[in-house]
């Protein structure tokens, strides 16, 4: 019998905590067109600054962020061009130009190229002899280096540049990330109320999915993680998760995403009883993510985030270094419209902690063999320090602190 039923683990149906689940009547605002000009703005600053003519964006997030163009990348290159005056051109190739128009959301004038056309070539002869050409870091090699060869362009990345301004997040941006996370949120605890001995984490992640279309969201989940027992000491999985058992520990990390910012919450805790063990090493993961979060002051660099983590397992018996049992990755990432981007929170990464960066907490403790404990919570940045997206676990019995 499972002795935490009171806690809000085990003792209810997919179909029960189902029907709880209602999707919130206040969302969002939308992210404006203003905002979008804004994000423009400040990248034609940059290039300015840097004696840069022109940035090419590649299709997908970068895509969407400065342009509020949806459109993912694939072999044929689509694109923009951001010039340092403001103005903006997309390259797509003709035979798209009707759907793209569709999801243009920023105007802009055309560079279309025909099949047998190269779109560089075609991008050569929007530009003067000589342009310094920032390129989307996210570009692939095989169009970078037709670039890098093209005699009309000076080319560089844009790595640093679409960093620095897409880590900083807007109140609007913040409010998108705050959502979804509220969602997983709600579905982790209802994913915890479904656990029985035999079930299997297929249908756990199977739950989750329809768990975040029952809260409005028509994709569903992100991504989804669930383990058992020793499989928990994989941080991502194993070929073969094992099903439930009585006093397993129980790894869940998901996510949702909402008008294409992601959230992305992970909890442990027990099924059954927990070991003087597992509630020790529980206890050790909590103090490791709340000095995380003492450590995430204005003016450090991201790095110091991640020493004082390890400070603290040392100081409990774990580590050192990336040594196991103990923490055996980065402390954390950044979260916007990538579940893994800038900045990272991990050793030797010297940039400063800023009010408007959002990212995660999760130190995870790995006890090969045997179990891995990760509680993984975000927070963004404000002028007075760092806030939690969302409360962080209870304890190994009670998580969700009922």
């Amino acid at each position: 019998m499972n002795s935490n039923r009171k806690y809000g683990i085990g003792g209810s149906t997919p179909e029960e905590e189902l029907s709880k689940l209602k999707a919130p009547t206040n969302k969002p605002s939308p992210i404006t067109d203003k905002e979008f000009q804004n994000r423009r703005d400040k990248a034609c600053v940059v290039l300015k600054e840097k004696g840069l003519d022109a940035l090419y964006i590649n299709a997908g997030t970068n895509l969407y962020y400065f342009t509020n163009t949806q459109w993912n990348p694939s072999e044929r290159l689509v694109g923009a061009l951001l010039f340092a005056d403001g103005r903006l051109h997309y390259v797509v190739p003709e035979f798209e130009i009707g759907t793209f128009n569709d999801f243009i959301g920023s105007k802009g004038e055309l560079i279309p190229w025909l099949e047998h056309e190269c779109p560089v070539q075609k991008i050569s002869e929007a530009l003067k002899e000589g342009t310094n050409l920032a390129i989307d870091d996210s570009t692939p090699f095989t169009l970078v280096s037709r670039f890098q060869e093209h005699h009309k362009f000076k080319t560089s990345s844009a790595e640093e540049l679409i960093r620095d301004i897409r880590m900083i997040k807007s109140n609007a941006e913040i409010a998108h990330i705050q959502y979804p996370m509220d969602l997983t949120m709600q579905v982790h605890q209802a994913a915890a109320r479904i656990l029985k001995p035999g079930i299997t984490t297929s249908e756990v992640e199977e739950f989750i999915h329809k768990a975040h279309q029952k809260l409005g969201i028509a994709s569903g989940s992100y991504f989804c993680i669930v383990l058992f027992g020793k499989d928990s000491s994989f941080p991502h999985g194993v070929k073969s998760p094992k099903p439930l058992e009585e006093n397993d520990i129980v790894l869940v990390d998901t996510g949702t995403q909402y008008n294409g910012y992601i959230s992305d919450i992970t909890r442990t805790y027990s099924y059954g009883d927990a070991t003087n063990k597992e509630k020790e090493i529980w206890n050790n993961e909590k103090a490791a993510q709340l000095a995380a979060f003492d450590a995430a002051q204005l003016g450090k660099p991201c790095g110091y985030i991640d020493d004082q983590v390890r400070v603290q397992l040392e100081k409990d018996g774990l580590g050192p270094d990336y040594n196991l049992p103990g923490l055996p990755h980065r402390t954390g990432h950044g979260i916007g419209l990538e579940i893994h981007e800038h900045p990272f929170i991990l050793r030797g990464n010297d940039i400063k902690i800023q009010a408007g960066m959002a990212f995660s907490i999760e130190p995870m403790i790995v006890v090969p063999e045997e179990f891995g404990i990760r509680l993984e919570d975000h927070i963004y940045m404000t002028n007075s320090g760092p806030k939690w997206f969302t409360e962080p676990a209870h304890s190994i019995e009670n998580p969700f602190g009922m």
